[in-house]
């Protein structure tokens, strides 16, 4: 099988290219000239230098695949320019999925994310039927994400073989930007988060989010147009500093801290870090807007009609853990072991 994938030098896109190569898919990886080939070094596969803002450039690249893995996203809570993540994150599907239907490509996987649900201000747990709007997304990668969404699904209901995945909160090794789920662990892992909101994420194991996306190449598993939920704990972010308290010995912080204090903090970060210093601000006002409403979701559907695993978080975790200080971005931890 001939794969077209975007987004392998990334995190999650890393670990489905590696997924798809050990199960024997020939890949055709998108690069562009300024990306960090790290994430691709010993994998058998070629690359094609181009860019989703210039999609005519891919077209002979998706001429003869049977399939294409569209995992590159704009990925920032923060941007100087949000014109940019529209035109990538939204524009750049839309010309992909054009593309792919105009040559003939079989089958399409969309990465989405979790952000495009409907999340209620209670920490209720949420799923795909869950009402949502537009109106709904907080900030513009909530927002693009969405709007690409859309996108993807008007495709499917015009025909095309599309499936959208909706991974919630990936952690694991490869996280080379980091994420800013992987800055959490960065900065726990170097003493830097001194307390905590009341706030919450579900976390899955990013090695499972990739053999769901590979799995999900086969024409016989889920439904054209359907979005599917991936996975794994939902945990409040005191629960997720305590577990990295657990695998490293390093101290949880124990203060917590109200929204508004946070808020304070996020602003003055992006007025003197972000305009005036030009540099990305270590939290955003958007960060804290996410946070008042706990990230809570269930996959049962992926689990249902995919055969997508739930497992505990603590390997991916853990393999997050020892990736990064084994890179550099923070010195190696004492270890516990503690399951």
């Amino acid at each position: 099988m001939k794969v077209f994938v975007t987004g392998a030098t990334g995190f999650v896109g890393s670990h489905v290219a590696r997924e798809a190569a050990a199960r024997g898919a020939e890949l055709r990886l998108l690069v562009r000239r300024t990306s960090n080939l790290a994430n691709l070094e010993g994998l058998n596969a070629g690359t094609v230098t181009g860019d989703l803002l210039a999609p005519e450039s891919l077209r002979t690249s998706l001429r003869g695949c049977d399939a294409v893995l569209h995992v590159a996203a704009d990925y920032r809570l923060w941007v100087r320019d949000p014109d940019a993540m529209y035109r990538s994150n939204v524009e750049g599907t839309r010309a992909l999925l054009r593309i792919a239907r105009e040559e003939g490509v079989p089958r399409f996987v969309y990465t989405s994310s979790v952000a495009t649900m409907g999340f209620k201000s209670d920490g209720s747990i949420v799923d795909e039927a869950t009402p949502v709007r537009l109106s709904d997304m907080v900030g513009h990668y909530k927002r693009s994400k969405f709007m690409a969404e859309q996108v993807a699904i008007e495709a499917a209901h015009a025909g095309q073989s599309v499936l959208i995945l909706n991974p919630t909160t990936p952690i694991g090794s490869r996280d080379v930007k980091p994420t800013p789920t992987g800055r959490i662990v960065v900065d726990f892992l170097n003493r830097r988060f001194p307390a905590y909101v009341d706030t919450g994420l579900n976390l899955v194991d990013a090695r499972e989010v990739a053999r769901t996306h590979v799995d999900a190449l086969k024409p016989s598993l889920g439904r054209p147009g359907e979005r599917y939920i991936l996975g794994g704990e939902n945990l409040t972010l005191k629960q997720i500093l305590d577990k990295m308290s657990a695998i490293t010995g390093l101290p949880s912080p124990s203060a917590k801290i109200p929204f508004a204090v946070a808020a304070g903090y996020a602003f003055f970060e992006e007025l003197i870090t972000g305009r005036i210093l030009g540099k990305e601000p270590r939290a955003t006002l958007e960060e804290v807007r996410m946070g008042r409403k706990k990230m809570f979701a269930s996959s049962a559907k992926a689990e249902r009609e995919l055969g997508f695993r739930q497992v505990p978080v603590y390997e991916a975790l853990r393999a997050a853990i020892d990736w990064f200080c084994a890179h550099g971005y923070a010195a190696a931890a004492p270890r516990v072991t503690v399951a």
